[in-house]
Order: structure tokens, then C-alpha cells, then sequence
């Protein structure tokens, strides 16, 4: 059987790339999101790759529907040989005294609390045959702090330590745990970020070359693809003009 890869947050950049660049290297692919209607435009694209797709409809910070699907799988798609967790958002850019607080609990709850729930109704599949690779979407945010990004930066350093430790936790069993981590990446974040505001979005990636979904898709893919005695635990990657979270070169 070919081997098979689930995705969260699918249904736009980088989830999206990913599905699209794993079915066209054969695998088969579970695809998440919480938008139906986009989940079946991508089914139908996948498909024509000549593979199978399974999609499931949830969103990952719901625990009880987080288990339902996933503790359900199909006894043919149990033998899940990737799970990227790439779920997550960022909201508002403001200071911790003037942040909103659902704000706070959604960032939290999607980027910490929905990464844990799907590895963890995962994991049994994965201990039972020793083998897998987690690859969890971080982020440079995650290893340095920007003004107007504290919470969005607590999720994802949380990502990195989590990254770590999944590591230590799951050596015993041969699986291999990685994190990709982007710098700035044109996709849908800034206007997830600024909730609709399309030209406050568009200006942040005015006057460079950010990365695109497809850059950081086919990193996911390189560490995927690795001999199962090589893992890549740890990747940084920026736009040539992004030196860190500050300091940019705007032509």
C-alpha cells in the first residue's frame, strides 16, 4: 500500500501545498480543515494526483471532534506514515494591554491545545507499528519575539519546546519528530491575522520577496522524504530578505 500522510489546516497555504506536493509523490492523504466546501475542491484536485484521499471536517480545537474523527479512521488509513501539524493563526497585532482576550484563547487553543489533541489521537497508530514522522509547523516567532506579537509568540515558542520533547518522548519508539520553522510567508496568515483587512494584509509583504507556501512545503517534504535513519529535527526557513523577526531589506 502506499504510504499515506494526514494534514491539518489543509484547506489553504501551506496545509494546501503540502497535501498537493505529498499526493504528487504518491502518498495517499488525509486532509483537515474546518471549511467543508474548500476540503472538497481540494479532494477532487488531489485526486487527479492518482491517489486516495480521505477528508475530515473539524476544527482542531475541538477535542471531542479531534478524537471522533480521528480515533475512527478507516482500519486502511490507520497506517499513517506523516502527520503535519500545520494547523494554526495568529490574531490582532497589539500590545499585551490592549489585546483581545478571544484572541488569546484562539491562538492558544489552535496552535498549542489543537497540535497536542491530533498528535496525541494519532499517536496510538504510530506506536503500534514503531514508525512515523510528526512534523510540526512552527515558526521564527517561535524563537524570537516581535513587538505586537506576544501571545502569537508564546504559542509558538510552546511549539518549539513541545517539538523538543515529543522528540525525547518518542525516541524509544523509532519516531522521528521535526519542525519546520518559515519566516514570512505570503498565504492567507496577515489577512487571518488582521481579520479581513486585505490591504493592511498586503502590506506586509510589500517591497520584498517573502517565502510562498510551496517554499516551506517542499521543506516539509525534503524532511519527509529523508532515509528513516536520518531526521531533520530542526529547520529555519527565511526570505532571503528577512534576516529576523526586525531587520528587513526593502528594495
Amino acid at each position: 500500500m502506499a504510504q499515506s500522510a494526514l494534514i491539518t489546516g489543509a484547506t489553504s497555504g501551506i496545509g494546501k501545498a503540502c497535501a498537493l506536493l505529498f499526493a504528487r509523490n504518491g502518498y495517499n492523504v488525509i486532509i483537515t480543515g474546518r471549511r467543508k466546501d474548500r476540503l472538497s475542491v481540494l479532494e477532487k484536485e488531489l485526486k487527479k494526483c492518482d491517489v486516495q484521499v480521505l477528508s475530515l471536517c473539524f476544527d482542531v480545537c475541538d477535542r471531542k471532534a479531534v478524537f471522533k474523527n480521528l480515533e475512527s479512521l478507516p482500519k486502511a488509513w490507520q497506517s499513517v506514515d506523516v502527520l503535519v501539524n500545520n494547523a494554526g493563526l495568529a490574531l490582532g497585532k497589539s500590545p499585551i494591554y490592549e489585546g483581545e482576550t478571544k484572541d488569546w484563547d484562539a491562538m492558544i487553543d489552535t496552535n498549542i491545545k489543537g497540535l497536542l489533541y491530533v498528535t496525541r489521537a494519532i499517536s496510538p497508530f504510530l506506536l503500534k507499528r514503531k514508525k512515523g514522522h510528526i512534523i510540526n509547523i512552527g515558526s521564527i516567532a517561535g524563537k524570537e519575539v516581535y513587538k505586537g506579537g506576544a501571545v502569537y509568540n508564546a504559542t509558538k515558542f510552546a511549539v518549539d519546546a513541545l517539538t523538543k520533547a515529543m522528540r525525547i518522548d518518542y525516541l524509544e519508539h523509532n519516531i522521528r519528530v521535526t519542525s519546520i520553522c518559515p519566516g514570512k510567508t505570503e498565504t492567507e496568515f496577515s489577512l487571518v491575522r488582521f481579520k479581513g483587512d486585505a490591504q493592511r494584509a498586503k502590506t506586509v509583504y510589500e517591497g520584498y520577496k517573502p517565502l510562498t507556501a510551496e517554499d516551506i512545503a517542499e521543506a516539509v517534504w525534503f524532511a519527509a522524504s529523508r532515509p528513516e535513519h536520518v531526521t531533520i529535527n530542526d529547520m529555519l526557513i527565511m526570505p532571503t530578505a528577512e534576516a529576523n523577526t526586525v531587520y528587513f531589506h526593502h528594495s
